[in-house]
């Protein structure tokens, strides 16, 4: 039997296991077969903690398609919250190895106000972009007959991040999925449309993700992050953001000194359990 915790970052919900204790020989099969809400533990995906031979730990993090993701941001909170409930360290600060390199974590005593490193965005990157320039500058995306002008940003996984007046008109579960595979993202890509929600008070964003490989989420970490910079690059919003979705608020500043994200929210354990391992 496998032990796992199940935690939540302003909904954004993973299953995470210890795999020092518990290794998992297939993780993309069990993301899949655990991530489902009726018959497996309901989630949106699976989080591998282990010892990391370049940092204090390693995350590993599969969608509920069981594709690997590169880096979660509200997973790498909880991950931080996971290793201190569990007693596999008594300090208040960690450093985490992820598929996007190495990312340090504070507060982790403080489970409503664990934050984050996030490092510097990237606003180019041809792997992701099939564009000339790896960006999405002057490219109009068509989508089901409709122009869209977005705003790319790396966070170690790539975002497209949309700017509108009403978020209430947009379909999301309709256009995130043809904007995820739409061939100029050779890796897929998030989505996010946001709505400035107050012309006086443009630190307040108001954003909805589709994510690659799961969908609809309630949260995503490295996506307010990335809608952050895409707001302070476009001039809607200062270096400062309360990034509102549906799960709730996410703290983030992009730090002048050298353009670091600081993602900063809550981390809770929902429940604990056991649970059979997938057998090859």
């Amino acid at each position: 039997m496998i032990e796992f915790t199940k935690m939540e970052g302003l909904g954004n919900d993973y299953i995470y296991v210890n795999t020092d204790r518990f290794p998992i020989p297939n993780p993309a099969e069990a993301a899949i077969r655990w991530s489902r809400p009726h018959t497996g533990i309901g989630s949106d995906g699976l989080i591998l903690v282990s010892r990391s031979e370049v940092a204090d730990f390693r995350m590993r993090i599969f969608n509920a398609d069981g594709s690997e993701a590169m880096m979660c941001g509200n997973g790498s909170r909880c991950v931080g919250r996971f290793v201190y409930e569990q007693g596999l360290t008594d300090r208040t600060a960690i450093t985490l190895e992820t598929l996007s390199g190495i990312k340090h974590i504070t507060g982790i005593d403080h489970p409503e106000a664990v934050t984050v490193d996030m490092g510097e965005p990237l606003l180019q990157n041809r792997e992701q972009v099939s564009t000339p320039t790896g960006d999405l500058t002057g490219i109009e995306l068509q989508v089901n007959g409709q122009p869209w002008r977005g705003t790319y940003v790396c966070m170690g996984n790539p975002h497209v991040v949309f700017f509108c007046e009403d978020l209430g008109k947009v379909k999301l579960e309709e256009i995130g999925p043809l904007i995820e595979c739409h061939p100029l993202f050779p890796q897929r890509t998030n989505v996010e449309f946001v709505q400035v929600l107050s012309a006086s008070d443009t630190s307040v964003l108001r954003m909805r993700v589709w994510e690659r490989g799961s969908g609809i989420t309630q949260a995503c970490g490295t996506g307010a992050c990335a809608t952050a910079t895409a707001a302070f690059i476009t001039e809607r919003a200062s270096r400062h953001s309360i990034i509102r979705m549906d799960g709730g608020d996410l703290d983030i500043t992009l730090r002048k000194t050298d353009n670091h994200i600081l993602m900063t929210g809550p981390a809770t354990t929902v429940f604990q359990g056991r649970i059979e391992s997938i057998r090859n």
